[in-house]
């Protein structure tokens, strides 16, 4: 039972990860052989991306299940250590939904199967579904957000929703994919999405090696470049979206909304429903992570910042639904109003 996409290998007894931190000047992977190593990589951001993160945590489960398994003999034993593992996952990043989603879906499982015969077997299976799952799930939003891109376009895309961020093809850049795929012309401006600089290092090379005419430009030249009618549409992804479609993406997603709202630019959110958190009314109940300081004071190993300065670096923020264009998900497009829109996708 075995898996390997751009982003991640299942072998069977490991998840091997490509190192995103050290993108694009080398290609490195990191192996990890306990959920342990799994909860590092995620917490820091070896792997990363909310559909990525899910499918990580849920290969991190079935390490653990494995570990606990061999420890004991009986399968109360093992559901009650699953429990601990479950919450040492849980704490590595508290935005993204799709975290939290893919471990309970793992538990269910666990308490479903109910016996301790065949128990790693079942786990493993479901952890390699979620992650197969995914990579359809991300084709089927490309080929539902392609058919709000014509030929010609130029799109202004945020932080890295490519395959990168997810098991393989990713949401934001699936809807590019998808519309290449269909033969539509369509170029790309990614912005370098400071402090981190995920559009800069990984989607811009992400697109540059399938073939797509890319321009990266700096956080700050975004409204300009509207202005100058360069760009027809923007495509993004996102790490929770609450009830009323307000949505929480990367830090900056927000200040790039107000401006496409400013030119009269479509603002599309393309992500799973996995990604869809109707238990929040509101993005004003989205736990924000805030991250090391370093990340913003230093730059390529060097600090940029005085010593002792204040920092603030919430990793993401909340756009209201009001600038949302659309919600592009596997089950189709999704136009305001939201809070009624969005629950139909589970009526179904």
């Amino acid at each position: 039972m075995k898996l390997k996409t751009i982003t991640m290998e299942w072998t069977g007894d490991s998840l091997v990860l490509i190192d995103q931190r050290r993108l694009p000047f080398e290609e490195v992977y990191v192996t990890c052989a306990d959920y342990r190593s799994v909860a590092l990589a995620i917490k820091e951001m070896v792997v990363r991306g909310a559909p990525a993160i899910g499918a990580a945590a849920a290969f991190g489960y079935a390490l653990g299940v494995k570990e606990m398994v061999k420890k004991s003999a009986s399968y109360d034993i093992v559901l009650l250590q699953m429990k601990n593992v479950k919450e040492m996952l849980e704490r590595t990043r508290p935005t993204a939904v799709n975290l939290f989603w893919a471990l309970e879906r793992m538990q269910n499982k666990l308490i479903e199967h109910g016996k301790y015969e065949g128990l790693v077997k079942v786990i493993e299976e479901e952890a390699m579904k979620i992650a197969k799952e995914d990579i359809e799930i991300n084709k089927a939003i490309g080929r539902n957000g392609a058919q709000l891109l014509e030929d010609g376009f130029t799109v202004l895309t945020h932080c890295n929703a490519g395959a990168l961020a997810t098991v393989d093809y990713g949401t934001a850049l699936g809807v590019l994919r998808a519309a290449k795929e269909q033969g539509k012309n369509v170029k790309v401006f990614a912005d370098e999405t400071r402090p981190y600089l995920q559009g800069a290092r990984l989607t811009a090379w992400e697109l540059m090696k399938d073939g797509f005419d890319v321009t990266l430009i700096s956080d700050n030249m975004s409204g300009w470049v509207m202005k100058q009618g360069k760009i027809n549409a923007v495509v993004v992804g996102a790490d929770r979206i609450a009830a009323n479609g307000d949505v929480a993406n990367k830090i900056g997603t927000y200040m790039v909304a107000v401006l496409a709202k400013r030119h009269g630019i479509p603002f599309y959110v393309a992500a799973p429903t996995s990604t869809l958190d109707l238990s929040i009314e509101s993005g004003n109940d989205i736990p924000i992570e805030e991250r090391s300081h370093e990340e913003v004071t230093n730059c390529a190993g060097r600090r940029i910042a005085p010593n002792n300065v204040k920092v603030y670096n919430p990793a993401f923020d909340v756009t209201e639904h009001e600038l949302v264009s659309a919600i592009i998900t596997e089950k189709g497009v999704v136009y305001p109003p939201f809070n009624e829109n969005l629950k139909k996708l589970f009526e179904e």
